[in-house]
């Protein structure tokens, strides 16, 4: 069911105002109260649904920075993320199989970044674990975790895999999200997914909820910028070899 924010009933009501008063004081006929759907929109709503995919796709790869939370099923496990990305790198955190975890990529280098029950799971060295707790350790690029992590902090990984609808695409009306009017398209009338697309602006995806009910993320903070450096160096810790819990 299409949402409609509290600004396009005041202007609805505005319209009907104005159109009674014509009416009353000169007798003009012809006035409608009903509002274009499109009016101040940038217009995707016109699009097919196909067309309306491209976009949003074209305009998250062209963005320089997003911030994306909520839930993906991957691998047999379910990943709660709150990550901050541009093409460069990315930094947030992960939550999965009762732990969290930061996550910090600058280049190449990548940081992760817990406590020591973390490192300590699945009968990780006790001494190791408290030595590495709450530091920003440098994972190997040769490590099993460096493959695992890395695209959780690669923009175009990340929304190349997860902007993707299944199916035959359609279009299902007009909602919101998070005050922003959207239309929203499906992938085999919701089985392949759905997104949310903003109206206003660049049509930015704004959510997504993914196929087979593998997750649903939220995307905010469009093109703003963010810092993104390595830790200081006395926050930092590098192992050197394969990481204790690989």
């Amino acid at each position: 069911m299409s949402v409609t924010p509290r600004r396009r009933i005041r202007r609805a009501a505005l319209v009907g105002a104005v159109c009674a008063l014509a009416v009353t004081g000169a007798g003009l006929t012809g006035c409608s109260a009903e509002e274009d759907p499109d009016a101040g929109t940038n217009g995707v709503g016109k699009l097919s649904a196909d067309k309306i995919q491209a976009k949003a796709r074209t305009a998250a790869e062209s963005a320089g920075a997003v911030r994306l939370h909520g839930t993906v099923a991957a691998g047999g496990n379910t990943y709660t993320l709150d990550m901050r990305l541009k093409p460069d790198g990315g930094t947030g955190s992960v939550a999965a199989e009762g732990t969290t975890f930061g996550l910090l990529r600058v280049g190449e280098q990548l940081f992760l970044k817990a406590d020591a029950g973390f490192w300590s799971q699945d009968g990780g060295d006790a001494k190791a674990a408290e030595k590495l707790a709450g530091k920003y350790v440098k994972v190997p690029q040769s490590d099993p975790v460096y493959k695992k992590f890395s695209g959780f902090t690669d923009k175009d990984v990340l929304l190349g895999g997860l902007v993707t609808l299944h199916g035959e695409v359609a279009t299902d009306g007009r909602h919101e999200q998070a005050g922003v009017r959207t239309v929203r398209i499906t992938g085999d009338e919701g089985s392949g997914g759905s997104l949310d697309v903003s109206l206003e602006g660049t049509p930015y995806p704004l959510r997504l909820v993914r196929a087979g009910s593998a997750g649903t993320l939220s995307f905010s903070d469009w093109n703003r910028d963010f810092a993104l450096e390595e830790p200081a160096k006395d926050d930092t810790l590098d192992y050197g070899k394969q990481l204790p819990t690989s």
